[in-house]
C-alpha cells in the first residue's frame, strides 16, 4: 500500500465559504472541511451547503479532503453523513467516538448511504471512554468494512472532561496520547496529534509537534494556516535521516551481507530492523516528493 503523508492536517469550518476556497492554496497535506466544533448551530445547514458545494467544485489537487460531521445522534449528523456520502471526498471524521460500535455503526450507515468503498472513517478520541477503549476501537479496522483509517486526537476536549491543564510538555495527557498510538500502531492505523491553541506562539507550537514526532505521531491537526509550514518540516524525514536511510539500505543490499542479521556501518552496529525503519523512511521522504 503506498504511504500516504499526513503531516499538516488543517481544519477549515464550513460555514466559511472563502476559507474553504483559500484551502485550495495551501501546502498542507490533508484539509478537515469542519460541520462540527468550527461551526455555530444556526449555521451547520448553510456549512453543509458551502462544503458540498466546494467539494463538487473540485480543485483542492492532492491534499486528502475530510469532512468531519457532526455526531450522529445530534440533530445534525445523519443529514449530515447523508449528504456527504454521495461526494467524492477521502474521509469522513466522526466526532466523539468512545465504543467499537460507533466506528460499526458509522460505517454501516455509509454502506447503506452508498458510499463509495473508497471513502475511509477516520475517529476523533476525545472522551474519556475513547481512550479506556482504545484498544477494542482500533481493532476494528481488521475488519475492511469498518473503514476505519486514521485516529485524529481532541486533546481541547480530553482537557475540558478531565480538567486536566494543558501545559507546556503536556504531561497531564503523555500516557492517553501513548496509549493511542501504541492502539494505532498494532493495527496499522495513522494518528494524527492534537492542535495546539495558540497561534501567536511558535516556539511552543515547533515544540509539540516535535513531542508528538517523538512520540510516534504520524502528523498533527492544525487550525491556522500559519502552522502549516513548520509543521510539515518537522513530520519530514531530514535530509541527514533520508541519507541514513540510504546507507542502511545499500549496505544491507551488498551481497556479502544479504545473509546477515547485523552489521557495522559507519562504527554503528545495524540490524535488520534498521532496514525495515529505512525503507519507510525512504517510502516517506518519496510521497513527501511527490507532493511537493
Amino acid at each position: 500500500m503506498t504511504l500516504r503523508p499526513r503531516r499538516s492536517v488543517l481544519y477549515m469550518p464550513g460555514s466559511n465559504a472563502r476559507a474553504l476556497d483559500k484551502a485550495k492554496t495551501l501546502p498542507a497535506d490533508g484539509l478537515i472541511l469542519d460541520l462540527e466544533d468550527a461551526v455555530a448551530p444556526d449555521q451547520k445547514d448553510l456549512a453543509r451547503q458551502q462544503i458540498i458545494a466546494a467539494v463538487k467544485a473540485g480543485g483542492y489537487g492532492s491534499r486528502e479532503v475530510i469532512v468531519r460531521i457532526n455526531s450522529l445522534s445530534g440533530p445534525w449528523g445523519q443529514a449530515d453523513l447523508a449528504e456527504i456520502a454521495k461526494l467524492k471526498v477521502d474521509a469522513l471524521l466522526i466526532p466523539k467516538v468512545s465504543s467499537p460500535g460507533d466506528v460499526m455503526t458509522a460505517a454501516r450507515a455509509l454502506r447503506e448511504a452508498g458510499a463509495d468503498e473508497s471513502i475511509r472513517l477516520w475517529a476523533m478520541m476525545e472522551t474519556p471512554q475513547a481512550i479506556l477503549n482504545a484498544d477494542s476501537i482500533v481493532r476494528t479496522a481488521a475488519d475492511p468494512a469498518s473503514r476505519l483509517s486514521v485516529l485524529v486526537m481532541g486533546t481541547n476536549d480530553l482537557a475540558r472532561e478531565t480538567r486536566a491543564r494543558q501545559i507546556p510538555g503536556r504531561a497531564p495527557m503523555l500516557a492517553w496520547l501513548s496509549q493511542c498510538i501504541l492502539a494505532a500502531s498494532a493495527y496499522g492505523v495513522d494518528i494524527l496529534d492534537g492542535v495546539y491553541g495558540d497561534i501567536q506562539d511558535q516556539d511552543g507550537f515547533r515544540s509539540e509537534c516535535e513531542q508528538g514526532r517523538d512520540m510516534g505521531m504520524d502528523g498533527k491537526t492544525l487550525i491556522h494556516p500559519g502552522q502549516i509550514g513548520p509543521c510539515n518540516e518537522v513530520f519530514s524525514p531530514s535530509a541527514a535521516e533520508v541519507d541514513w536511510a540510504g546507507k542502511i539500505l545499500a549496505a544491507f543490499n551488498l551481497p556479502e551481507n544479504s545473509d546477515k542479521g547485523a552489521i557495522s556501518l559507519d562504527g554503528r552496529m545495524v540490524e535488520r530492523l534498521h532496514a525495515d525503519i529505512a525503507t519507510r523512511t525512504m517510502q516517506l521522504a518519496e510521497a513527501i516528493a511527490r507532493l511537493d
